[in-house]
């Protein structure tokens, strides 16, 4: 067998092949993935075939027997039950992207909430919704009805490869659901495994007749002009170049191209679920990750064709940003610069509107919110975090590190709860219009100012028991006083915004930080770093921050 070549870079083993188009062995069997999600049946009693809600639900393949019809009526029916124990009664809106499997996981949904009696909000059966159209959707309705609330569910594994499905709750206030709705449907879904006794369906041809069919795409699109400056960037005459990247987004840049009177071209319109135009991840793997400078490896090479172009991940919650004197930004780069624009010119928030940001984001962050006399806002990862926040008024902007971010409408109302790569997107072609300069412009101004920033993420190998150790540190269990030349300011392992526990540790000093984090999936730990003292303090900074995690979990 062959072996290709691999390079270490940013604490990646990079394939050789990674930024290549995909090619036919790359492709999954379409066929053989929809017929495994009706004729694999899961085995309850074994841990990878069980239902499991990360971060953003449940994720899986069919293939592997961990996402499968069986899987997602169980799931629906623990949902229905969830929601009538929280006296949740009004409409369910319901949204899908364009993973093969999201069709058939979505009418296996309608099915089990039509013979329970929910009144269903969907999009029509050819039709794709971003997740901050559902989130919308949700927010829009309980603002605008009194009586029962209104909650969602959305069918998408998110950037995740072709051959994954996803699911995914949003409750009334229209974010990701917490650790403790999430862990009573899971719960719920594994008994229904193992016994679906309990699980109502009505066959989807007689459902379809009673689903109000949602225009989320008219909706979210009209609305955009209250979140979002379109008149300057139409007056700035700003020509921007929208990549879906095969992903729910494609209505919705369309309809905006042709609606709403700015200068964007669909650089791609091609829905496929092989996603055999994509340019190969790291590892070779095709991988919808808009904030990958491999799966993004087309839209570089084409960035001077526009002022400003971007791509979003297949439910567009997370958004890339490409410019012509830069290529594609660093997601931290890009928050620090969207920040600091938003609160020069956003009037009308409230004027102590915090700044939200994970604690494994970049300290630019901190910089930007210092300057600009706001409190920041340092949370867990998630961004379930910022849902409170965002809700109140309380936070102008709430950003992860890993490309998904929202904020606030025009007037300071709430726009979504769940991140929105189709709004960040639209806000770097209003920062050009204000300003005249590119997101990446500002950004090389902030690092003239506060120091250039190294950040990177690597893996380091733990195991179960060590894992669980690591998620249930306490600052006193760490011995070391400096890290890579500098006095320590602090270790912590609850988030300095909301006390909340961070499952891992972070470690800062003057110039640089460390954060680690077991991996939910593999027998790794994260460790996220930065320095603003360049490369080759960062890794320093990350071989201490090794040897500080490996003492405490000896």
């Amino acid at each position: 067998m062959a072996v290709r070549a691999a390079t270490w870079q940013d604490g990646l083993m990079v394939d050789s092949r990674a930024g290549l188009l995909a090619g036919p062995q790359d492709l999954i069997d379409v066929d053989a993935l929809i017929g495994a999600y009706y004729d694999l049946v899961p085995d309850p009693a074994n841990p990878d075939q069980q239902v499991v809600f990360g971060t953003s639900g449940h994720r899986g393949s069919s293939l592997d027997a961990a996402f499968n019809d069986a899987h997602i009526a169980a799931t629906t029916q623990a949902i229905v039950e969830y929601r009538a124990a929280q006296g949740i009664t009004g409409p369910l809106f319901i949204g899908k992207d364009t993973h093969a499997l999201s069709e058939p996981a979505w009418r296996t949904a309608i099915e089990v909430l039509h013979a329970n009696g929910v009144a269903i909000r969907a999009e029509r059966d050819q039709d794709y919704t971003p997740t901050p159209a559902v989130s919308r959707a949700i927010i829009v309705y309980n603002k605008t009805h009194e009586g029962p609330r209104a909650d969602g569910i959305v069918v998408t594994p998110s950037h995740n490869p072709p051959r994954d499905g996803g699911f995914k709750y949003n409750p009334p206030h229209g974010g990701p659901a917490d650790t403790d709705a999430t862990g009573w449907i899971a719960a719920r879904a594994n008994q229904l495994l193992a016994n679906p006794s309990a699980i109502a369906r009505t066959p989807y041809a007689r459902a379809a007749a009673d689903v109000v069919r949602e225009d989320y795409l008219g909706a979210y699109c009209e609305d955009l002009r209250n979140a979002i400056e379109l008149d300057a960037i139409a007056a700035a005459g700003v020509r921007i170049g929208a990549d879906p990247l095969g992903g729910a987004s494609v209505q919705y840049w369309g309809y905006i191209a042709e609606r709403l009177g700015i200068d964007l071209t669909v650089i791609n319109p091609t829905v496929d679920p092989t996603w055999r135009f994509m340019t190969l991840d790291w590892d070779a793997k095709i991988r919808m990750d808009c904030s990958s400078p491999y799966a993004m490896a087309s839209l570089i090479a084409n960035r001077d064709r526009f002022d400003i172009s971007t791509g979003n991940d297949a439910d567009s919650d997370r958004h890339g940003i490409v410019t012509p004197d830069a290529g594609l930004m660093n997601p931290n780069a890009y928050l620090a610069v969207a920040i600091g624009y938003l609160y020069r010119n956003r009037p009308h928030w409230r004027a102590d509107a915090a700044i939200g940001k994970t604690l494994v984001s970049s300290s630019l962050i901190d910089k930007v919110a210092a300057d600009l006399g706001r409190r920041l806002v340092e949370v867990p990862v998630g961004f379930k975090w910022f849902v409170p926040g965002l809700i109140s008024g309380e936070l102008g902007f709430g950003g992860e590190e890993s490309a998904g971010a929202s904020f606030l409408a025009k007037d300071g109302s709430t726009w979504t709860t769940d991140k929105d790569g189709i709004l960040l997107a639209l806000l770097a072609s209003e920062i050009i219009a204000v300003t005249g300069k590119t997101p990446s412009q500002h950004y090389a101004e902030l690092e003239a100012r506060f120091g250039a920033s190294s950040y990177a993420r690597i893996d380091a190998p733990a195991t179960r028991e060590q894992k669980a150790k690591l998620a249930k540190l306490n600052a006193s269990d760490v011995a070391a006083t400096t890290l890579a030349g500098e006095p320590i300011t602090a270790t912590l392992t609850h988030a300095p915004g909301n006390g909340a526990a961070i499952g891992g540790l972070k470690v800062t000093t003057a110039s640089a930080w460390f954060a680690a984090r077991p991996s939910g999936t593999e027998n790794v730990y994260k460790i996220y770093a930065e320095s603003l003292l360049g490369p080759a303090h960062l890794a320093q900074v990350q071989d201490e921050a090794k040897q500080v995690v490996d003492a405490v979990l000896v």
